[in-house]
């Protein structure tokens, strides 16, 4: 068994395909129309790192519910992780794309690690090998 999809609560479909895709690199996977269980029109979206792992479904938020929980997703905690190969070179590329860091990177016992915000406002940390190692 393998998580294959989070969904990810975002206001709208394609400026949060061009944070995750244009901006953090990952691949968008698919991008389908499909229907609300009652109906109405919306996209089934899916991306995912660069050479797979589990993947996002930005859903847009429909109704007051789901639009309170922009950004909030997991009530101001960090909970979403991106580990890298390369930390100071992604750390540097997101920095020059204007991504937002909350803290500045530090070496931890599980390794390097800064805290960002995606175009939600959701708190990621972006994780990599300490300095040295």
């Amino acid at each position: 068994m393998r998580i294959d999809l989070v969904a990810l609560v975002v206001e709208e479909y394609d400026p949060a395909i061009e944070f995750f895709v244009g901006v953090l690199g990952f691949e968008l996977v698919e991008d389908s129309p499909a229907l609300t269980n009652d109906g109405r029109a919306k996209r089934w979206v899916v991306v995912r790192p660069a050479g797979g792992g589990t993947g996002l479904l930005l859903a847009r938020a429909d109704g007051e519910r789901q639009e309170a929980a922009v950004g909030d997703q997991v009530a101001g905690r960090v909970g979403f992780f991106l580990n890298v190969d390369d930390f100071d070179a992604k750390y540097e590329q997101m920095v020059a794309a204007g991504v937002r860091f909350v803290t500045e990177p530090r070496d931890e016992p599980y390794g390097r690690v800064a805290v960002f915000l995606d175009i939600a406002g959701n708190r990621w940390d972006l994780l990599g090998k300490a300095d040295g190692s």
